[in-house]
This record gives structure tokens, sequence and C-alpha cells, in this order.
């Protein structure tokens, strides 16, 4: 009853913001619901300031956070991993260029820029892997803060419409094939919306072809990414909490051998002894409190801790996935709760809308802008190339 009473207004709230996003996103595919969330999240949160939402901002919180991740969750149910393996094993060889070439560049740039670690891990995994997707699954595990999360989304959702519009007519002009086209649509577009809707404009110009098909289960393989690349980020995560805590474990020791020895020197033992103890109750103090709390300043984290569980029921749904459809299942089955998926998706989104300062995202956006630039025409190059290497085009 307390959680009901504490979170459901602002869950509500969510819902009520997405409902109409969600349509919109069914109409216009190529910008898709999540984007139409965040962006009426934003619009809203510049009138309704969170000092005003009261208790409906905890509801907002969980939305933003825990929906987000029941959302990553229920995506599972759209994979069949046999599918993948027979179809999409052909195309892992760009999948996996493609990702790392994402990741490096935007950690290189991130470095170039003197840009926030979090922003460019978003940005990187977003390009690299499956968009909004994947920014919803990494973003739990980094504790991300909003307004990074809506930065990340709005980037790629600006390459995203740019990529569904273009890459038909480039594919054209570069002589491509249907099945070289979905190839490329699979892994140089960076959200399954867009995927689509450019493999789809693709078949259009091409009727008879079957693009559509070859890439969706292409960006699918892709999206699987999300496994090891959620888990490397949380392992990062534990050695980083784990040299924090040392090093404020030396710095706490280094303060009680200074106190003792400046108050020696003075020749008030007894006063060592007093600063001593104190400080030695302090920094006990201050590491008891960080357990208490979960906090990161001492970093007092486990592997347990720190492991992104809800990646682990998403890896289940996909197995519960194949199973069923290896026994005969018909695979629609699942669709209600992909679509469900998909729903929660524009509810977080509009919770993070809705904590995100527009004025200051539009003012810090030049730099995010560009790594995502670089990181979407070096993804798009090495899909080409990689395609031309193998003979695949």
């Amino acid at each position: 009853m307390n959680f009901i009473r504490n979170n459901a207004g602002g869950i509500g709230i969510c819902a009520i913001i997405a409902l109409p996003c969600w349509f919109l996103g069914q109409a216009f595919p190529i910008v898709g619901g999540p984007v139409f969330a965040i962006l009426a999240g934003m619009a809203i949160a510049l009138l309704w300031k969170p000092r005003a939402r009261g208790t409906l901002q905890k509801g907002i919180g969980f939305t933003a956070k825990k929906v987000l991740q029941y959302a990553v969750i229920l995506l599972g149910f759209g994979l069949n991993l046999i599918q993948i393996a027979q179809v999409g094993a052909m195309s892992l060889p760009i999948i996996c260029s493609t990702i790392a070439t994402a990741l490096i560049v935007a950690f290189l740039m991130s470095k170039a820029l003197h840009m926030p670690s979090d922003i460019s891990t978003l940005i990187g995994v977003g390009s690299s892997i499956c968009g909004g997707s994947a920014i919803a699954a990494t973003a739990p595990v980094i504790n991300a803060k909003d307004e990074d999360v809506a930065q990340a989304i709005s980037v790629i959702f600006l390459f995203n419409v740019v990529a569904a519009l273009v890459f038909p007519t480039l594919g054209n002009l570069l002589g491509m094939s249907n099945d070289g086209f979905g190839l490329f649509a699979g892994t140089a577009v960076n959200d399954t919306s867009s995927v689509t809707a450019a493999a789809a404009a693709w078949d259009g110009m091409h009727p008879g072809s079957n693009a559509l098909d070859h890439a969706t289960i292409v960006k699918l393989t892709r999206t699987l990414a999300i496994i090891p690349i959620t888990l490397v980020l949380a392992l990062l995560q534990v050695r980083k909490a784990k040299r924090a805590a040392e090093d404020a474990g030396s710095a706490g020791v280094s303060m009680v051998a200074s106190d003792a020895s400046a108050s020696e020197v003075a020749g008030d033992s007894s006063n060592a002894v007093a600063n001593s103890n104190n400080s030695a109750a302090t920094t006990a103090s201050d590491s008891s409190a960080t357990r208490q709390t979960g906090g990161k300043q001492l970093g007092n984290f486990s592997l347990k801790r720190a492991f992104p569980m809800f990646i682990l029921w998403f890896v289940v749904a996909s197995i519960i996935t194949t199973i069923a459809v290896a026994a005969g299942a018909d695979a629609a089955v699942f669709d209600p709760l992909k679509t469900l998926s998909k729903f929660f998706i524009c509810m977080a989104m509009a919770a993070i809308g809705l904590n995100t300062d527009i004025v200051k995202l539009v003012k810090s956006g030049g730099k995010p802008i560009l790594m995502g630039f670089v990181c979407w025409i070096c993804i798009a190059a090495v899909s080409l190339g990689m395609q031309a290497l193998l003979g695949l085009w």
C-alpha cells in the first residue's frame, strides 16, 4: 500500500503522457513513440518544475529507472535465438566491427572533447547497438543522470531520421543488392524503428525485395550485444568503486597519521590520541553511512550488487521465446509483451523528459551531436567497407 500511495500518481502521469505519444509513434515510425514521449516530457517540464510535483516525483523517478528496466526485460520476448543464429550469423563480422568502431570512436572523442564519461558511453552504445533500447539497458548500469539519457536519446534520434531518409537513396547510388541493403540498414542504422523505416522504403523502391526481413533479423542479432556490453560496464563500475574505496581508506589513514604527528610535535600526546581516535571514528562513521545508503563515495559495491539483474531476466525471456517457438508455438503469442515493452519505454522516456532541463540540454548539445555524427559516419563507412571486403555487397 505504501508503494502504491507513493508511486501510483507519478506512474499514472507518465502513462498519460506516453499514451498519445505511443499512437503518434505508430503514425510516424520514422520518429517513434519514445522520441515523442521524451520531447513531450521536456516541454511539460518547462512549466511544471520538480518542486511543484510534490509526492508525484517519486513515481516519476520510479518510472524513469525501474519501468525502464522492465521494458528491457520484456524486449527479450522478441528474440528467437535459433532464428538469429541461423540467419544472423553471416552478419556477425560486420556487427562486431561496427560496434567496436562506435565504442572506440566515442571513447576517443570523449577524451578529445573533454566530455563526461556517462554521456559518451550512452551515445557510444546507442550508436553501436540499438539506439534507445541500448541506452535504456545501459543507463541503470552506469547510474546515468536523466539529463544524460535525454541528451543521448536526442542525438540518436537525429541521426536515425537522417539515415532513414538518406540511406535508401545512397544504396541505390552504390548499386547495392536487396540483401546487401538489408545488411547495411541492420548494421548502420541505430534504432529498430528507423531500421524498419529505411528497409521498408527500400522495398517500396524495389518491388518484390525482402530487405525488411533481412534487416530486421540483422538488427535483432545486433541487439544481443546489449548483454556483453552491459556486463562489461557493470564490472568496470565495480572496479572503479573498489579503487575509490581503497583511495578513501588510504586518505583516512593518512589523515589520522598526520593529525597524530602534528600533535606529537607540539608536545601534546594526549591531544594526538584524541585527534587520532576522533579521525578514526569519523572514518568508520563515513564508511558505515556509505554502506547503509549504498552510496558510491567509498565505492562499497560488490559484483552481486552491481550485476544488472534485469539483463539476466532479458536473457531468460529470450530463452523462453526460443524454447516456445522451437516447441511449435506461434511467435505472435509474444507480440503483446513486445508491445508492452515499447509502451514501457515510452513511459520511461516521458519520465526522463520530465526530469530534464531542456534549456541546459540545448546549451550543452554541441559536443554530443558532434560525437553522434562522427560515430554515425564511421559505422556506415565500416559497414559498407566490411561488406565489400567479404564480398557481400
